[in-house]
């Protein structure tokens, strides 16, 4: 059963140090900032978070890596120009990086969720991405296998959810957040209005209830009355 909680804390529950965080979003599209502020409030430490990338400015995201609570990240674009929490980490040696292709972040966490074991792609081969990492040539094609990334937590954002949890994003902010709600232990969610079980249009929901533990109304959005706290 999905829990309707009343704050982002709530919602987020119990994160154990050491835990593996999916955060989706492409920087602010899409990124369930209040549960990621949640995140810092908890005080959870020697995370392992996958995300497209290490954080922007003072965000949230960035602040985890500020204040050495991640160990590890795995993302695509770790750099840009206001990552500078990252940057200071991983110069200092405080954080290790293992960067991934956007593409190939995007299977390998839908494979997770999937139940594929691996996948050979040809991106990556050829290049310092695929040392270490078993090497075929397929239909004449070199490629390179990879592995499912799964989470214990993933921590995701859409427009709106049912009572039961079923989840509909709003445009490109769907980005990452489906296949990451596939890929954990267990999916939070935030979203700007939470409405009774039936009301969503059956085919407008992209990821079904059975994958989410909890959603939260956030943003200035609303809980439906009688729902949750």
């Amino acid at each position: 059963m999905t829990r309707v909680a009343a704050s982002a804390l709530e919602a987020l529950g119990e994160v154990p140090d050491g835990a593996t965080v999916m955060i989706g979003g492409f920087g602010p599209a899409g990124q369930p900032v209040e549960l990621v502020e949640a995140l810092l409030a908890h005080g959870a430490t020697g995370l392992v978070v996958v995300s497209n990338n290490a954080g922007n400015g003072d965000d949230a995201l960035a602040r985890l890596v500020r204040d050495g609570r991640v160990r590890r990240i795995v993302c695509s674009f770790p750099r840009q120009v206001d990552s500078w929490h990252f940057d200071a980490a991983y110069r200092a040696g405080r954080i290790e990086l293992e960067l991934v292709p956007q593409g190939n972040l995007a299977e390998r966490i839908r494979a997770a969720g999937a139940g594929i074991g691996a996948f050979f792609t040809p991106t990556g081969y050829g290049t310092p991405l695929a040392e270490g990492k078993e090497t075929r040539v397929l239909d004449g094609v070199p490629m390179v296998l990879e592995t499912p990334i799964r989470a214990d937590v993933a921590l995701v954002k859409a427009h709106r959810a049912d009572a039961a949890g079923n989840l509909v994003y709003r445009r490109t902010a769907r980005n990452f957040g489906p296949v990451m709600a596939t890929a954990a232990r267990r999916t939070v969610a935030q979203v700007r209005e939470v409405v009774p079980a039936g009301a969503l249009d059956p085919e407008a929901v992209v990821t079904p209830g059975i994958y989410v533990e909890a959603v939260v109304a956030l943003d200035g959005g609303t809980a439906i009355a009688g729902v949750g706290a």
